[in-house]
C-alpha cells in the first residue's frame, strides 16, 4: 500500500513576512525617536517662567517626550 506525505515548514512567503515587520517596526521606532528629540528639544528651550506657566516642572520633561514618542504608532 503506498501513500503519499505532505510536509509543510511553513506558510509561502513566511520570510518576507517578516522582512516587512522588521521593516515596519524600525521605522515606527525610528519615527518614535524622532518625535521624542524634537519634543524634548522644544520643551528644554521653554524658561522655567514657561513651563511653570504650562504646569510642567523641569524633571517631568523626559517623561512628557517619552508619553509624545509613545503616541506615534
Amino acid at each position: 500500500m503506498a501513500y503519499a506525505t505532505d510536509i509543510r515548514t511553513g506558510r509561502t512567503g513566511y520570510f518576507s513576512d517578516r522582512v516587512h515587520a522588521i521593516m515596519a517596526a524600525f521605522r515606527t521606532a525610528r519615527e518614535q525617536r524622532r518625535v521624542y528629540n524634537q519634543t524634548l528639544t522644544e520643551l528644554k528651550s521653554l524658561t522655567r517662567r514657561e513651563l511653570d506657566d504650562l504646569g510642567i516642572g523641569a524633571s517631568e520633561i523626559p517623561f512628557i517626550a517619552r508619553e509624545a514618542a509613545m503616541m506615534v504608532k
